[in-house]
């Protein structure tokens, strides 16, 4: 991709890996990394390792910042409610939400996604860095003590306030439930939504049904390590990778009740945490993908001639509808980078068509 160098994107735990060497020896999900990577060596030298330092953070805190305060290129008369470059990932998000869960391109899709989100973040705030992940095995425990959600200044903020409030059923109530109560995105707002939220108390309406209406709001969260305890430890995560022989079983367990992806969204859970249309509104939702698509390229690589060009699922959330192809085309719109709309099979390998990248 023209202005981009070779590097390894999205390498980085967003918190202080001192003790990576240590940890790694007894971490089966990086043991499956390691074991796959000669795969992707034969294909592309990389050129950037290392651990992401407090200053990265605070820059990639502010690349987020600026785009947070950037103004929409939508259309405002068809989203009024998307007043920042921000609020347009969102918006796309909930366009597409029925067609990008539960589909044959739900990794893919969210691959290029988060992809696009980094390259504006690079190209349109001069962010030099990559964009990081949230290893949730690592605080499987307690994420709400991880450097992501610590509430200090190089975190993408903590819990919410603590207030009064039920559970929703998908896991029990927790410390918070409030408004982000401190660290960088305090003050931030949601504008768009909701649509399905799953939070209790359940924020104002949408003056539109659609959920493209203005309507800002606090970003709430209910952060526990109830689900990542269950669904989303390192032993869950490797044999999901290891068990799943096929990208159908894989995506489907990933995405089941569960499943590591829902595990990861509904810990931080809130509003828009747990609405699964307007859920890229809190700041936190990138680290979460990035470790999904790091999922994705760990399995890649056990057999990485035989997992790249491979699908499975059909075209719409609700079931029904026509198979989903490799040559089905994945159309961010304003968020395209460069303009430019791809085909699912130029978007399954990290080192191939407009990616070049792995984890670290």
């Amino acid at each position: 991709m023209a202005g981009f160098t070779l590097r390894t994107l999205l390498y980085a735990l967003f918190g202080s890996l001192s003790l990576l060497s240590t940890l790694c020896a007894a971490d089966a999900v990086n043991d499956l990394q390691n074991k796959g990577r000669a795969a992707v060596d034969a294909v592309v030298a990389t050129s950037k390792t290392g651990d992401i330092t407090a200053a990265e953070k605070k820059a990639y805190i502010a690349a987020v910042k600026c785009i947070t305060s950037a103004p929409s290129k939508l259309d405002a008369t068809q989203y009024p409610g998307a007043k920042t470059r921000y609020d347009d990932f969102v918006a796309i998000h909930m366009k597409n939400t029925l067609t990008i869960h539960g589909t044959g391109n739900f990794l893919s899709w969210h691959r290029y996604y988060t992809f696009a989100y980094e390259h504006a973040l690079r190209v349109e705030c001069g962010y030099d860095g990559t964009q990081p992940y949230w290893d949730w095995g690592r605080w499987a425990t307690s994420p709400e003590t991880s450097p992501i959600f610590d509430g200090s200044d190089t975190s993408m903020s903590g819990q919410g306030e603590k207030i009064p409030h039920s559970s929703t059923g998908l896991k029990p109530a927790g410390e918070g439930g409030g408004c982000i109560k401190s660290g960088p995105f305090k003050d931030m707002k949601v504008n768009l939504g909701p649509v399905a939220v799953m939070a209790d108390p359940q924020p104002a309406r949408n003056p539109r049904v659609d959920g493209f209406g203005y309507n800002p709001r606090c970003i709430m969260r209910d952060i526990s390590g109830y689900l990542t305890s269950r669904d989303a430890t390192t032993e869950k995560i490797a044999t999901l990778i290891t068990n799943s022989t096929a990208i159908g079983p894989f995506q489907d367990t990933m995405q089941s009740f569960n499943g590591v992806h829902g595990a990861g969204h509904f810990t931080v859970a809130g509003d828009p945490g747990s609405d699964f249309y307007t859920s890229p509104g809190d700041p936190y939702f990138w680290l979460h993908h990035a470790m999904i698509d790091r999922t994705w390229y760990i399995w890649q690589i056990q057999q990485f001639g035989s997992r790249q060009q491979v699908i499975a699922g059909g075209t719409s959330m609700m079931g029904g509808g026509r198979l989903q192809s490799l040559e089905d085309n994945v159309d961010l719109e304003v968020l395209n980078v460069d303009g430019k709309a791809y085909k699912i099979k130029e978007l399954v390998s990290t080192v191939a068509g407009p990616f070049c990248y792995v984890y670290e």
